[in-house]
């Protein structure tokens, strides 16, 4: 124990001794030691130890494998937090799969040699795991701490009765076993989350052992006040004892606003005591003012200070009312909220504060207020961020109960670990006011059978053993229709305090509503609208086909490629939108993550998700400014498509912008192309909108009222939630000006692009610490001389860092297979994203080159670094000219546009009839709309790799069957260094029965390149389809 001192003296001597061993718990691999004078980030009684640990993948298959000896060559210092998957190349085969973002996941081992002075001698250390990825297990100096299976929830072990005191080494082992597939989506591998050592005395605070709650606050702030319930569990390990327990609160600047004191007999049993603090004229947290107060509880015996822990929490109030939705002190409001799983794009599942916050920012500059964390428990820093940025939260817990989804997920230890696990989950962050819900599943099977019932029974039960003043929901695919009375959903629900419902259309939400009155209801997930960011596809169509073609696997930003189960974004803003009781909605997703890459399911490479508003480097998609036009009210507009560059000269081009003014005018290089309106136009109950007045044609189960197949409304109205313009394509500048009275509120425009001519790198940030940790994120995008993107740009991105390092590189394209982790990365759209690491160093210089492009470089200002001794960046010149052509390729076929995974391009040259390219696609009917197959206008096939003298004919063998014919005419044009040039005295000779070709002859050109433009003979249609068995290039 330690002296009887004043409390400040024994705090300045715990964190000595902390400080001692931090130092200490560095020394087994300089290379990764932490900076000199780091602070430990939660409280005198912690310390960070993420830092001094070595790392060992023993394998990528999973299977068990002992601890590898110390002197194994293969372990490789690193610093926690750490995703190893995330550097691994993605790949195909028995250990990966698309669900996964095709990263192997592995069997791994840590290892961190640390010593405890002798002064730790007679207290409590523990160690403190906030989330491995996962079935871990713990040993210290060879003996097992414990198993921990679950990869979501944290986790602590006794170190003290297996710990060397007095400068003898410890050896702390962790081993992680990720099983692939144990996921539907990318989980990492690893001890992915933080890590700490807690030190202290034996009458101490539980783990956990504080919760701050606001009784009848509703209440007492109509008086001016608010209580603030501080229940305290502490323990006395060495016998009974009696502590005073103090609390204090404090403000967000410091000031002590409050305090109370109570006694506790404490025993080796935790035990449980409870003070009031009152505290006069309470700033509320909300959404728009996160305001945070601080309770200090220390535990003292005999006037010393023996131990004390900080919590962070809010003032606020909050109700789902069944009738009047969701309100947060009083102020009825609709959730705009998304979900997120927990990757970081580049960096992995590795926790980091700057790629969490950047996140953030981007989710609630588009409107966002609510966050659903699915499907599992978060980070104690996504919570903390969340309070401080003013999200609400709903916290789910599994996505699987006993019956697994994949191999081997968490179904395995469902039954002996739920409890646990759900309790945990719930006790991390019972203290935070960004939490509204806690949810227990998502899309459960067992919640279907009889035999989930007693489990849904027991997960509330466990919630509500901690905490009883959050509702307990869950977000279900399974009540589509109301459920029979009696039925199992029938039973979980009268349980639940409330439900979010997956992708249910209004009628199905309506007879919820109607057959639960006492239960509120919300969109657990909404729309599942799949894009990619600048590319578009038949505007016209309110769903369409995936291209299948290598190299061009994308989905349409129109808002139109929907799965069988999901619907539109702008459906499900309008249904939300028109029901006051209905709570609100959690967009699926808010930004794209690794794995499950619906459409292109097990399509190697394609690795990410398509779903979400942004990508996985933080660009935005068309699809955010969706959502931001109707969940913000600054003024704001925006133009679709955003390349006005990739389009032939008169081509009519659908334009769409997105707005919260009610009136756009378009103009197109000062020329006026007119003004678009929306009407303005009220809910059943009193909320205003804006939306055009015409057929939507989203929603086929609406049989009745002016606008059958339409989504409409409940005062009868229907519409559109965007403005739309033909336009014939022209080179230049395409502006949207937004007004309101008729006065320019806002504006947007999309201009011609030239050549690439150079690279433009921006921080997000001009300051970061110099702490060997924080992230930076810059975006480099390939411009024209005038500085316009070049939307189609590709240039492959050297990226160089000075005064740190790279962590991750990223372009946010779904389909690619470059190394997250390398040092280049090619442009999409034109545009990529460096993560760059600090440094010790006060500057942090990134350097990006690409053959043929003018070099950049930015700065970023270290704050704590010492001065850069480095040799200066080189100049800002002229990158080196391309490098010379490699050895000629082998001959390949592209095309603009396959219908399905086996009808590509590469078909036409593999000798076998059999196989064909195709651009025939069925797209599955959905809920609210008809299956749709109709063919394009136009495609164009092509062959490269033609060398060995002019070409001067083409013979292609078409397909004609019920769904394709020969196309309405064929153009030929071949690569003359530049761009495609239209042959010469070009001849058609159609094949004139089936299976013969049709052959194309012309002059003889000298190219490596040969194109073919066709035209379908009846576009839009069912049978007016092009497909090609052969095609090859004949030589004069």
């Amino acid at each position: 124990m330690l002296p009887n001192r004043r409390s400040n003296v024994v705090r300045r001597t715990l964190a000595l001794l902390l400080g001692c061993v931090v130092a200490a718990g560095l020394c087994g691999a300089p290379a990764a030691q932490a900076v000199p004078g780091e602070q430990a980030g939660f409280g005198e009684r912690a310390v960070d130890f993420t830092g001094g640990w070595q790392f060992l993948l023993a394998n990528r298959t999973g299977a068990d494998a002992p601890q590898p000896d110390v002197r194994d060559r293969r372990w490789r210092d690193t610093r926690l937090p750490h995703d190893w998957s995330i550097g691994l190349d993605p790949e195909q085969g028995p250990h990966t799969n698309a669900g996964t973002g095709f990263l192997p996941g592995g069997l791994g081992w840590y290892r961190k040699t640390f010593t405890l002075p002798s002064s730790m001698a007679g207290k409590k250390v523990s160690i403190e795991f906030d989330g491995v990825y996962m079935d871990s297990e713990v040993y210290l100096n060879g003996t097992l701490l414990g198993r921990h299976p679950y990869g979501y929830t944290g986790f602590a072990y006794d170190l003290t009765p297996h710990a060397h005191v007095g400068g003898a080494p410890n050896v702390l082992s962790v081993k992680v076993r990720n099983q692939v597939p144990s996921s539907r989506w990318y989980s990492g591998s690893g001890i992915y989350r933080d890590v700490r050592l807690v030190v202290t005395e034996p009458v101490h605070v539980t783990r956990h052992g504080v919760q701050v709650t606001t009784p009848d606050l509703e209440n007492t702030i109509g008086s001016g006040f608010a209580t603030m319930r501080v229940a305290t569990t502490a323990v006395s390990e060495r016998g009974d004892a009696r502590a005073e327990i103090v609390s204090t609160v404090r403000d967000a600047e410091g000031r002590v606003v409050g305090s109370g004191t109570t006694t506790a007999a404490l025993a080796a049993q935790p035990r449980t005591a409870t003070v009031d603090v009152r505290v006069d004229r309470p700033v509320l947290w909300s959404v728009d003012r996160p305001y945070l107060y601080t309770v200090d509880t220390e535990v003292r015996q005999g006037g010393t200070v023996v131990d004390t822990v900080s919590t962070r929490t809010g003032v606020r109030y909050f109700a789902f009312h069944p009738d009047n939705g969701f309100s947060l002190n009083g102020v009825e409001m609709k959730l705009k909220g998304v979900n997120l799983h927990h990757d970081l794009g580049a960096l992995g599942a590795a926790v980091s504060p700057d790629a969490t916050a950047r996140q953030l920012r981007i989710m609630k500059s588009m409107g966002v207020n609510a966050v659903r964390t699915s499907h599992n428990p978060p980070s104690a820093e996504f919570v903390r961020l969340c309070e401080e940025m003013g999200l609400l939260l709903q916290i789910e817990a599994f996505d699987t109960w006993r019956t697994p989804k994949v191999r081997y997920d968490y179904g395995r230890f469902f039954d002996a670990h739920s409890s646990a696990d759900v309790r945990e989950m719930v006790h991390a962050a019972k203290n935070s006011p960004s939490v509204v819900m806690w949810s227990i599943g998502n899309e459960i099977p067992d919640s279907s059978f009889p035999a989930g019932v007693p489990m849904a029974k027991r997960l509330i039960e466990d919630v509500r053993s901690v905490d009883t003043t959050r509702p307990i929901v869950m977000g279900s695919d399974r009540y589509r229709q109301v459920p029979a009375v009696g039925s199992p959903q029938d039973q979980i629900l009268q349980m639940l305090d409330g439900l979010g419902v997956n992708y249910n259309n209004s009628s199905s939400i309506d007879g919820l509503h109607a057959r639960y009155p006492g239960k509120f209801f919300f969109e657990a997930e909404s729309s599942s609208s799949t894009s990619t960011r600048g590319y578009y596809q038949d505007p016209e169509q309110l769903n369409t086909g995936e291209n299948y073609t290598p190299g061009r696997r994308n989905t349409s930003s129109y808002d139109n490629n929907l799965a069988p189960w999901t619907y539109s974004g702008e459906y499900g803003l309008k249904k939300d939108r028109d029901r006051k009781w209905f709570a609100g909605q959690f967009l699926w997703t808010g930004i794209d993550y690794l794995g499950e890459p619906t459409p292109y399911n097990e399509v190697f490479p394609v690795k990410s998700s398509f779903f979400g508003a942004v990508d996985t480097a933080g660009f935005a998609k068309d699809f955010y400014h969706l959502f931001r036009s109707q969940w913000t009210t600054e003024p704001m507009v925006h133009l679709l498509p955003m390349n006005w560059t990739g389009h032939k000269p008169g081509e009519p081009v659908s334009v769409w912008a997105y707005s919260n003014a009610d009136t756009v005018e378009l103009t197109l290089n000062g020329r006026s192309l007119g003004e678009r309106k929306f009407d303005t136009k009220t809910t059943t109950y009193g909320a205003r909108y804006l939306e055009t007045t015409e057929a939507s044609g989203d929603d086929k189960t609406q049989t009745t009222g002016r606008f059958p197949g339409s989504y409409t409304s409940p005062n009868g109205s229907a519409g559109k939630l965007h403005l739309a313009w033909t336009v014939p394509f022209e080179p230049g500048r395409l502006v949207a000006v937004a007004k309101r009275g008729g006065v320019e509120v806002a504006r947007d425009e999309v201009v011609t692009a030239g050549a690439p001519h150079a690279i433009r790198l921006t921080p997000d940030r001009e300051v970061t610490r110099a702490d060997g940790k924080s992230h930076t994120f810059v975006t480099a995008e390939v411009v024209d001389r005038a500085g316009v993107v070049v939307p189609g740009a590709d240039n492959r991105i050297s990226f160089h860092v000075r005064g740190g390092s790279l962590a991750g590189l990223d372009n946010g394209r779904q389909e690619s297979a470059e190394n997250y982790q390398a040092s280049s990365r090619t442009a999409f759209n034109g545009k990529a994203l460096a993560i760059v690491r600090s440094g010790q160093t006060s500057t942090v210089t990134v350097t990006a080159r690409a053959p043929g492009l003018r070099i950049a470089t930015a700065t970023i200002r270290a704050i704590g670094g010492r001065p850069d001794a480095g040799l200066p960046a080189g100049p800002v010149a002229e990158a080196a000219a391309p490098a010379a052509p490699a050895a000629p390729a082998a001959p390949a076929a592209d095309a603009s546009y396959s219908g399905a995974p086996d009808t590509i391009p590469a078909a036409m040259l593999d000798g076998d009839v059999s196989t064909k390219w195709s651009n025939y696609y069925l797209k599955e009917a959905t809920a609210l709309l008809p299956p749709v197959s109709r063919a394009h206008a136009a495609e164009w096939v092509s062959l490269s790799g033609l060398e060995g003298g002019p070409i001067s004919s083409v013979r292609a063998s078409f397909l004609v069957d019920g769904s394709h014919s020969l196309p309405a005419t064929i153009s030929v044009s071949y690569w003359n260094g530049t761009t495609f040039v239209p042959v010469r005295d070009a001849t058609v000779e159609w094949a004139k029965e089936p299976g013969k070709p049709t052959v194309v002859t012309f002059a003889p050109v000298g190219t490596g390149r040969i194109r073919l433009d066709l035209t379908s003979r009846a576009p839009g249609t069912t049978h007016g389809f092009l497909g090609i068995a052969e095609l090859a290039a004949g030589r004069h």
